[in-house]
């Protein structure tokens, strides 16, 4: 049976995302408005496809492509990408309690949040193709998580610290899937 993030937990990983942002668009001096061109959403496990969960990863990056039938968006565009942060509570949890007190939620949360915008902006912005192979997604984990690393070093304290030691670029914690 999978486990599933409880009403106090939630506003948790909201929080992680709102602070994320923040710290994102600090790392890469984007503003609000350029940060917001990026479109993404976030979805914990109870609302996820059947696609969308899988094992092994705390989150699981899909794209999808969006087209207005019959013309043009409001903003002009008439399609355009879209990305989805699909949480897997039932990993994300299974960690912080083997963790025991170790590793706690809101500092995982906030880590998985900016390694996850970081990997949206990247694709995003054309740095790095969805559809790339096996060997060229390896090389941007690392990439990605060195950036990640970066970004939260003005927050970093002790129970960060941990989270960074134990998720270290070895540790396969993300997936992307379109």
């Amino acid at each position: 049976m999978p486990l599933y993030f409880s009403a106090a937990q939630v506003p948790v990983t909201k929080k992680a995302f709102n602070d994320a942002e923040n710290l994102v668009s600090r790392q890469f001096r984007l503003s609000e408005p350029e940060f917001k061109k990026n479109k993404y959403d976030v979805k914990t496990l109870a609302y996820l496809d059947k696609e969308e969960i899988r094992d092994g990863a705390f989150a699981h990056l899909c794209k999808y492509s969006y087209e207005k039938p019959g013309g043009l968006a409001e903003n002009g565009e008439s399609n355009f990408d879209f990305y989805r942060i699909c949480l897997q509570d039932n990993i994300i949890l299974d960690a912080v309690e083997r963790a025991n007190s170790f590793i706690k939620l809101s500092p995982l949360m906030l880590y998985i949040a900016v390694h996850e915008l970081i990997h949206v902006l990247r694709f995003t912005s054309g740095e790095i193709d969805f559809e790339a192979g096996a060997e060229e997604k390896e090389k941007e984990e690392v990439i990605v998580n060195n950036l990640t690393r970066a970004a939260l070093l003005p927050v970093k304290g002790y129970d960060l610290e941990i989270v960074l030691d134990c998720f270290s670029s070895n540790f396969k914690s993300f997936d992307s899937f379109n």
